[in-house]
């Protein structure tokens, strides 16, 4: 069986090597007759995986013992209600910036709960540039400081950590495990784990242990994060195949090399896309060179009309889920850990050949 490209944006690609061990241990796990995911969530065996998991999810981001590692359900949406119900009260100050789909979405789901602050928008620019660090104007009274870092859609990404006063809280869905991390500069990291880390139904949250206990009293007890953290993110069952499959894949990071060779990768795959793009006058990205996402790259080809040629094409030579965002239309290549060289490779050898002949 020849496997094919997958540029999809989530479910994204999960490393070969991962497949083949779930697969051989699927139905028959380690000897115990049965499937991980058929196992009891407070089985020692099943406690296990989960403590290895997120111990090595600890290693490869170097997070301290200041810190809560949470796994949980309802994807990196749910958060968006969560973050504001555990960190701020009734009516108080939160500031939020604006880059694009994604965080108007955790902007609006906000201001259902905490009186929003968006100290900063790239709407202006047409979505094409992040706002700097002096274009920040945090509120002096605020809970925290919510920002998006990479926008799965868009592309757009920031190139340094805002500051703030403030707890600061990034939703990393698509560029956590990319590169390296220092962790102490946030309070709250949130990431759903269909991209860089596992499956789909399974979110990691990373929570500064002395932002807990501030929830409001009427926060659902499941969203709580002092209540997962008090309870191992067991208060009820939890996602305890994509818990186990994220586990693997963290074991295959280290593999690697760590989230050091992570980043060397990445950064390599970008460069090759993005320069084929910009040695280009057919295909074209719209994202200030600054601000130019590593995990999702979009980019328009000269006539739109050729869009669904390229597409079928692309999927006869193995390039699967390269249409952009039905928002912004295009296309859009996610190129994740679990995306290889070889594919970026393919992908920029069947731009230049349909460049030539359609262009």
């Amino acid at each position: 069986m020849t496997r094919a490209f997958n540029f999809c944006a989530g479910p994204a690609s999960l490393p070969t090597d991962v497949l083949k061990q779930a697969q051989e241990q699927l139905l028959d796990w380690n000897g115990h007759g049965l499937s991980i995911m058929e196992m009891s969530h407070r089985s020692k065996e099943f406690v296990s995986v989960a403590t290895e998991a997120e111990q090595d999810f600890r290693d490869l981001l170097s997070i301290s013992d200041d810190y809560a590692v949470l796994f949980l359900q309802g994807g990196a949406t749910a958060q968006f209600a969560a973050i504001p119900l555990n960190l701020s009260a009734q009516g108080e100050r939160v500031d939020y910036v604006n880059t694009g789909i994604w965080s108007k979405k955790a902007i609006a789901e906000a201001k259902r709960y905490a009186d929003v602050n968006v100290i900063a928008s790239a709407e202006g620019n047409n979505f094409s540039q992040v706002p700097a660090q002096a274009e920040l104007a945090s509120s002096s009274n605020a809970a925290y400081l919510h920002y998006t870092p990479n926008e799965t859609i868009g592309g757009l990404e920031f190139d340094y950590v805002p500051e703030a006063s403030a707890p600061l809280v990034a939703d990393l869905s698509s560029s956590i495990l990319s590169r390296p991390l220092d962790v102490s500069k946030f309070g709250l990291i949130y990431a759903g784990a269909q991209k860089n880390i596992g499956p789909a139904g399974l979110t990691m949250v990373i929570v500064r242990k002395d932002l807990l206990g501030k929830s409001r009293e009427d926060i659902p007890t499941c969203m709580n994060y002092k209540v997962a953290a008090d309870n191992g993110s067991m208060y009820n069952t939890p996602p305890t195949m994509a818990w186990y499959l994220s586990g693997l894949v963290f074991k295959w990071i280290k593999a690697q090399g760590g989230l050091g060779a992570m980043e060397a990768l990445n950064r390599r795959k970008s460069e090759k896309l993005y320069a084929a793009i910009d040695g280009s006058d057919f295909y074209n990205n719209p994202i200030a060179l600054n601000s130019r996402s590593w995990m999702n790259v979009p980019f328009t080809l000269g006539d739109d009309a050729l869009n669904p040629k390229f597409l079928s094409q692309g999927e006869e030579r193995g390039l699967l889920n390269l249409a952009g965002h039905r928002s912004v239309g295009g296309m859009r290549a996610s190129i994740y850990n679990a995306v290889p060289e070889a594919a970026v490779d393919a992908l920029v050898d069947f731009m230049g050949e349909f460049e030539r002949d359609n262009g």
